[in-house]
Protein backbone atom coordinates (compact mmCIF):
# COMPACT_ATOMS: atom_id res chain seq x y z
CA UNK A 1 0.00 0.00 0.00
CA UNK A 2 1.01 3.27 -0.55
CA UNK A 3 2.67 5.43 2.64
CA UNK A 4 0.33 8.46 3.58
CA UNK A 5 0.50 11.60 5.54
CA UNK A 6 0.79 10.50 9.17
CA UNK A 7 0.89 6.39 8.49
CA UNK A 8 -2.86 7.24 8.61
CA UNK A 9 -5.59 4.54 6.77
CA UNK A 10 -8.75 6.18 5.32
CA UNK A 11 -10.73 3.25 6.72
CA UNK A 12 -9.30 4.08 10.37
CA UNK A 13 -9.99 8.06 10.13
CA UNK A 14 -13.66 7.07 9.55
CA UNK A 15 -13.73 4.71 12.19
CA UNK A 16 -12.11 7.08 14.56
CA UNK A 17 -15.19 9.74 13.00
CA UNK A 18 -17.93 7.08 14.08
CA UNK A 19 -16.29 6.75 17.39
CA UNK A 20 -16.07 10.71 18.07
CA UNK A 21 -19.99 11.10 16.86
CA UNK A 22 -22.43 12.92 19.72
CA UNK A 23 -25.99 11.74 20.74
CA UNK A 24 -27.05 15.22 20.32
CA UNK A 25 -24.81 18.58 19.62
CA UNK A 26 -26.43 22.25 20.02
CA UNK A 27 -24.99 25.73 18.73
CA UNK A 28 -23.95 26.39 22.38
CA UNK A 29 -21.99 22.81 22.69
CA UNK A 30 -20.00 24.64 19.89
CA UNK A 31 -19.30 27.69 21.78
CA UNK A 32 -17.94 25.33 24.53
CA UNK A 33 -16.09 23.28 22.35
CA UNK A 34 -14.34 26.27 21.24
CA UNK A 35 -13.40 27.63 24.42
CA UNK A 36 -12.43 23.55 25.21
CA UNK A 37 -9.93 23.84 22.48
CA UNK A 38 -8.63 27.19 23.32
CA UNK A 39 -8.16 26.55 27.01
CA UNK A 40 -6.46 23.05 25.47
CA UNK A 41 -4.41 25.54 22.87
CA UNK A 42 -3.40 27.74 25.39
CA UNK A 43 -2.12 25.36 27.85
CA UNK A 44 0.10 23.41 25.44
CA UNK A 45 1.06 27.08 24.00
CA UNK A 46 -0.28 25.96 20.46
CA UNK A 47 0.05 28.99 17.90
CA UNK A 48 -3.24 27.88 16.19
CA UNK A 49 -6.16 29.05 14.94
CA UNK A 50 -9.15 27.74 16.11
CA UNK A 51 -12.82 28.17 14.89
CA UNK A 52 -16.28 25.90 15.45
CA UNK A 53 -19.08 26.13 13.12
CA UNK A 54 -22.90 25.17 13.31
CA UNK A 55 -24.86 24.84 10.22
CA UNK A 56 -23.70 27.52 8.59
CA UNK A 57 -22.95 29.79 11.36
CA UNK A 58 -19.98 30.58 12.45
CA UNK A 59 -20.37 29.75 16.48
CA UNK A 60 -16.79 30.41 17.96
CA UNK A 61 -13.53 32.16 16.29
CA UNK A 62 -10.24 32.97 18.11
CA UNK A 63 -6.81 33.68 16.89
CA UNK A 64 -4.25 32.73 19.69
CA UNK A 65 -0.94 33.67 20.65
CA UNK A 66 2.14 33.15 17.76
CA UNK A 67 -0.48 32.39 15.30
CA UNK A 68 -0.64 33.30 11.62
CA UNK A 69 -2.96 35.29 9.65
CA UNK A 70 -2.63 32.52 6.98
CA UNK A 71 -3.84 30.08 9.04
CA UNK A 72 -7.46 31.94 8.71
CA UNK A 73 -7.60 31.34 5.19
CA UNK A 74 -6.19 27.81 5.59
CA UNK A 75 -9.26 27.10 8.01
CA UNK A 76 -11.58 28.51 4.88
CA UNK A 77 -10.36 26.13 2.89
CA UNK A 78 -10.55 23.18 5.04
CA UNK A 79 -14.32 24.11 5.95
CA UNK A 80 -14.91 23.79 1.91
CA UNK A 81 -13.70 20.28 1.81
CA UNK A 82 -15.55 19.03 5.43
CA UNK A 83 -18.79 20.81 3.94
CA UNK A 84 -18.82 18.95 0.49
CA UNK A 85 -17.59 15.58 1.23
CA UNK A 86 -18.57 15.15 5.13
CA UNK A 87 -15.33 13.63 6.49
CA UNK A 88 -12.09 14.83 8.14
CA UNK A 89 -9.91 16.79 5.85
CA UNK A 90 -7.30 14.68 6.95
CA UNK A 91 -9.73 11.76 5.64
CA UNK A 92 -10.05 13.04 2.18
CA UNK A 93 -6.20 13.43 1.42
CA UNK A 94 -5.22 9.93 3.07
CA UNK A 95 -8.51 8.73 0.87
CA UNK A 96 -6.51 9.43 -2.47
CA UNK A 97 -3.22 8.79 -1.33
CA UNK A 98 -4.52 5.10 -0.78
CA UNK A 99 -5.61 5.40 -4.93
CA UNK A 100 -1.72 6.91 -5.34
CA UNK A 101 -3.73 9.91 -6.52
CA UNK A 102 -4.17 13.29 -4.56
CA UNK A 103 -7.12 15.22 -3.44
CA UNK A 104 -6.75 17.67 -6.27
CA UNK A 105 -6.25 15.07 -8.96
CA UNK A 106 -8.86 12.67 -7.73
CA UNK A 107 -11.61 15.51 -7.52
CA UNK A 108 -10.72 18.63 -9.91
CA UNK A 109 -11.31 21.05 -6.69
CA UNK A 110 -8.87 24.07 -6.99
CA UNK A 111 -6.33 23.82 -4.48
CA UNK A 112 -6.33 27.24 -3.63
CA UNK A 113 -10.41 26.76 -2.72
CA UNK A 114 -10.16 23.10 -1.58
CA UNK A 115 -7.92 21.97 1.56
CA UNK A 116 -7.42 18.69 2.08
CA UNK A 117 -4.45 18.90 4.94
CA UNK A 118 -5.38 17.80 8.52
CA UNK A 119 -7.18 20.08 10.72
CA UNK A 120 -10.89 20.25 9.58
CA UNK A 121 -13.03 17.57 11.53
CA UNK A 122 -16.83 17.29 10.67
CA UNK A 123 -19.16 17.22 14.39
CA UNK A 124 -21.00 14.10 13.71
CA UNK A 125 -24.90 13.07 15.40
CA UNK A 126 -26.19 10.10 15.39
CA UNK A 127 -29.16 9.75 13.20
CA UNK A 128 -28.55 13.28 11.72
CA UNK A 129 -24.96 13.37 10.67
CA UNK A 130 -22.46 16.04 9.74
CA UNK A 131 -24.11 19.21 12.31
CA UNK A 132 -20.79 22.17 12.09
CA UNK A 133 -17.34 21.21 12.42
CA UNK A 134 -14.40 21.82 14.34
CA UNK A 135 -11.21 23.40 12.72
CA UNK A 136 -7.18 24.30 13.80
CA UNK A 137 -4.35 25.86 11.84
CA UNK A 138 -1.13 26.59 12.62
CA UNK A 139 1.02 22.98 13.03
CA UNK A 140 1.81 20.54 11.20
CA UNK A 141 -1.29 18.76 8.92
CA UNK A 142 -1.10 15.67 11.21
CA UNK A 143 -0.66 17.60 14.60
CA UNK A 144 -3.64 19.81 13.54
CA UNK A 145 -5.76 16.54 12.95
CA UNK A 146 -4.51 14.97 16.04
CA UNK A 147 -5.23 18.29 18.31
CA UNK A 148 -8.48 18.04 17.04
CA UNK A 149 -9.47 14.46 17.68
CA UNK A 150 -7.61 15.12 21.48
CA UNK A 151 -10.35 17.98 21.85
CA UNK A 152 -13.39 15.94 20.71
CA UNK A 153 -12.46 13.04 22.86
CA UNK A 154 -12.20 14.92 26.30
CA UNK A 155 -15.45 17.34 25.57
CA UNK A 156 -18.35 16.63 26.98
CA UNK A 157 -21.20 18.60 25.39
CA UNK A 158 -23.60 19.99 28.25
CA UNK A 159 -20.77 20.01 30.59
Amino acid sequence: MTETTGGYAFAALIAEAEALTFAEFTFRDAVELGMHASKKALAADLPVIIQVTFGSRLAYFAALPGSSADSELWIQRKARVVERFGISTLAARVQYEEQDTTFAEATGLCEDEYAAHGGGYPILVFGIGVVGGVYASGLPQVEDHEFLVACLTTFRPGS
